[in-house]
């Protein structure tokens, strides 16, 4: 099966520039073999977009799109979406099918001569993606339809450096291409989330508070080294954001994810679209003043952020204070469904901390749906109703009367969902696609 139709990069979310196999998209190609012949690709920055070169078939993505987006169709559906003829669109199957990411099923016959039904093959190559936390991390193997093939999740210390962090996760990625019974070169691309702020032009950690050794670091050259193809890496609150939105709430179009964990973070979507801000920092709540956290010394360096209050890390110190065996934040998950009194009323004290922040934010970004995830956000209800409980006593009545607070809903595998996502943005991106099988039909021909 051709492998080159995914292996061409283009960036979406908030222009970004896209980082892969080597360096920047002015220096990264990639040569690629097709029916004996040898043909060079070259990702697409999206600055340049506009200066390309027609691509042969400039529709040919319309095609591809209906079919991500709006399952199978036949000929005469896709000409009657798209406006083209049936011989174009004849064309634009053939050569989407000479890509493999498109073939013919088998459509359910109700008399007569059947017509040919093509869908998007989502199992022609697969995407590693990986939800790195402070201290956990989720791992998984996921198709081109941003299906779980397969995960691991375990513990894993950011702090340790990436000297050490990166080996075992690549180790972990290996061991899941063993199970799921592929190799590496049916990989069509990494997608990493991190507890730090990313600037999401390069790949790389800016001064991360809890991630020593990490600034300046180049994680995309480490994945793609390895594994040979593009590598995007983002905020993780970001990537739980992406996710969850695309599992559970793929209409909404203002949408906030909150990340409770050892730290305090948020994803925030925007007209449907991923909000990052100037240099990537869009989100990081947790470094917001709050009159509860009572100039609490936080770990960025700054005192009274909301995190040295009420993050998983800060709330494990305070029960340890009280004399309770709490050291890490699945600690005082453990305590709150163990029915401990003291560890429940801290954590609705949280959440109304958390609340009082998300009031704010509530009024400079009008969300209709705001998500509670992350390891503290797993005790629930305590959690849940603090925050409710701030957010409709301080939020006006126009920005809440319709706003649903709700715990997450993918059991722990939004990350890496939302990493998945942040690939398939690029790589099957409607330019990519035209040029890939532009360049295609070019090698075909020679």
């Amino acid at each position: 099966m051709p492998k080159w139709a995914l292996l061409v990069g283009c960036g979406q979310l908030d222009e970004p520039r896209r980082t892969g196999i080597r360096g920047t998209y002015d220096d990264r190609k990639r040569n690629i073999r097709h029916n004996g012949a040898t043909i060079t690709a070259k990702a697409i920055h999206p600055s340049q977009k506009g200066s390309l070169m027609p691509p042969r078939s400039s529709r040919v993505s319309d095609i591809l799109t209906i079919l991500r987006e709006e399952g199978p169709r036949t000929r005469s559906e896709l000409a009657a979406l798209t406006g083209q003829a049936r011989s174009t669109v004849s064309h634009r199957l053939a050569e989407l099918v000479a890509t493999g990411m498109v073939g013919e099923t088998t459509p359910a016959t109700t008399g007569g001569r059947p017509s040919a039904v093509y869908a998007f093959l989502g199992q022609s190559q697969i995407v590693l993606a990986a939800d790195i936390g402070a201290q956990h991390a989720v791992l998984a193997v996921t198709n081109l339809k941003a299906e779980v093939i397969a995960h691991w999740s375990g513990p894993i210390n950011v702090a340790d450096g990436p000297a050490v962090v990166i080996p075992a996760v690549i180790k972990h990625f290996e061991a899941l291409l063993a199970s799921a019974g592929r190799a590496t070169h049916d990989v069509a691309g990494v997608g990493i989330g991190l507890p730090g702020p990313v600037e999401f032009a390069t790949g790389r950690l800016i001064s991360p508070p809890i991630m020593p050794g990490w600034d300046g670091f180049d994680v995309v050259e480490a994945f793609s080294s390895r594994f040979s193809c593009p590598t995007f890496v983002d905020n993780d609150a970001n990537l739980l954001a992406i996710g969850e939105r695309a599992s559970h709430w793929p209409h909404v179009e203002n949408f906030m994810y909150v990340k409770v964990g050892a730290g305090i973070g948020a994803g925030i979507i925007t007209g449907g679209r991923i909000c990052r801000g100037a240099q990537g920092a869009a989100g990081d709540i947790g470094h917001v003043y709050a009159p509860m956290a009572e100039n609490r010394p936080c770990r960025c360096g700054n005192r009274g952020c909301i995190e040295a209050f009420a993050g998983g890390q800060a709330l494990a110190s305070a029960l340890a204070e009280q004399g309770l065996p709490a050291r890490v934040p699945t600690d005082v998950v453990d305590l709150a469904r163990a029915g401990n009194l003291e560890t429940t009323h801290l954590v609705r004290e949280a959440g109304r901390a958390i609340g009082s922040v998300l009031a704010a934010c509530i009024a400079l970004l009008n969300p209709e749906v705001i998500v509670l995830g992350g390891e503290i956000a797993e005790i629930g209800d305590p959690l849940i109703a603090g925050v409710r409980e701030s957010v409709y006593r301080r939020a006006l009545p126009l920005a809440s009367q319709h706003l649903r607070i709700v715990p997450a809903a993918t059991a722990g595998l939004e990350g890496v969902i939302g990493a998945t996502h942040l690939v398939l943005d690029s790589i099957l991106d409607p330019e990519a696609v035209n040029q890939a099988v532009s360049m295609g039909a070019s090698a075909s021909a020679q």
